[in-house]
C-alpha cells in the first residue's frame, strides 16, 4: 500500500546507517523520511526543527486558552492591589 511521504527529501535507513549526519545535512534543517522497504518508516527532524515544532504546539495550546476565555467577564484591578 502505497505511503505520503511528508517531506521533500528521503533517505533510506541504509544510508542513515552508513551517515546519518550527511543525511541529516541532506535536509538542510527540514525533516526527512528514513525509507524502509521504499515506505517510512520515521522522520528523522534536527533539533533547531523539532524546536520550532515544540513552540509551535505551545503556541496553539496557548491560543486554544485564549479564546475559551474571551468571553469571561473582566475584572479591573490596579497594580498597587496585587
Amino acid at each position: 500500500m502505497p505511503s505520503q511521504i511528508l517531506t521533500e527529501v528521503a533517505a533510506s535507513i541504509s544510508e542513515l546507517k552508513a551517515n546519518p549526519i550527511q543525511v541529516v545535512a541532506s535536509g538542510n534543517g527540514m525533516p526527512i523520511a528514513v525509507l524502509n522497504h521504499n515506505e517510512p518508516a520515521f522522520y528523522c527532524v534536527p533539533a533547531a526543527a523539532y524546536e520550532a515544532m515544540m513552540e509551535l504546539l505551545d503556541d496553539i495550546e496557548l491560543l486554544k486558552i485564549v479564546k475559551e476565555r474571551m468571553d469571561e467577564p473582566n475584572v479591573q484591578v490596579a497594580l498597587d492591589d496585587l
